[in-house]
């Protein structure tokens, strides 16, 4: 039902842009985190058009630094507003195009076999090292630093912070058993058996993780309005939910 929804809307976003059908190419650089939920959609998107769709995955900020040397992409879809506003500022993206398509939840994830407990912030204070994604840049390490700055931890921590390139890596450095544990959004820990979530932030008192979608003015592909109407139709919300993410559109 999900794949025959998501057809339909793809085949309206393309009757409202014929050229579209004939496109070759279009290119998003998109959050790690939205790796998986992604390339499902994007699976779906092509069965339906004569177009392939070609997503780059990693830190949305080194994403938007390429956007910003030029590197050639037709839709960015950031883990944060932060970098968006850089491409908006730049000219890049239009302040109306914009959309806020979704929110996520910080957790704690250590080894699934660790014999750890960690059940609150106080307790990250006894631990040797940590994994985050670069707090100086990258979203997911952004949004670590602001909460552990909040609880009033950071101080204490960033000494023992193991940066990593995104969040998959501090996922994949808490996997392989280097780090003891780890902080990433909660949809990544639901992905993988090799983790546990030892404790949610609340949302409340946490950061706002928000995930916004913005074709770039730049582009030249036919294809990148449909694309962005399919990956904001109501069967695109049904498949993120899917994967764990709290969907801000309309279903």
């Amino acid at each position: 039902m999900i794949r025959r929804s998501l057809a339909l809307a793809v085949a309206v976003a393309v009757a409202a842009c014929p050229a579209a059908a004939g496109a070759a190419e279009v290119t998003v650089f998109a959050a790690a985190s939205l790796a998986d939920a992604l390339s499902e959609l994007g699976r779906g998107f092509e069965a339906t058009t004569k177009g392939h769709v070609v997503f780059d995955f990693g830190a949305s900020s080194d994403l938007a630094r390429q956007v910003l040397a030029g590197a050639p992409a037709d839709v960015f879809f950031s883990a944060d507003r932060a970098q968006v506003d850089r491409l908006e500022k730049a000219g890049l993206v239009r302040a109306a195009g914009r959309i806020d398509v979704l929110a996520n939840t910080l957790v704690v994830i250590v080894p699934a076999a660790s014999p750890l407990r960690l059940r609150g912030p106080s307790d990250l204070a006894s631990l040797p090292r940590i994994a985050l994604a670069d707090p100086e840049a990258v979203p997911a390490g952004v949004y670590a630093r602001t909460w552990l700055e909040s609880v009033g931890l950071w101080a204490r921590l960033r000494g023992r912070v193991v940066p990593t390139l995104d969040v998959r890596a501090a996922r994949a450095a808490v996997e392989s058993e280097n780090v003891p544990a780890g902080i990433v959004y909660r949809t990544d820990a639901a992905l993988s058996p090799r983790v546990r979530v030892a404790f949610e932030v609340p949302r409340e008192t946490g950061p706002k993780v928000l995930y916004v979608l913005a074709p770039l003015a730049t582009s030249r592909s036919p294809l990148t309005r449909p694309l962005v109407q399919a990956l904001t139709s109501p069967a695109a919300a049904h498949v993120y939910a899917r994967y764990g993410f709290t969907v801000l559109l309309p279903r």
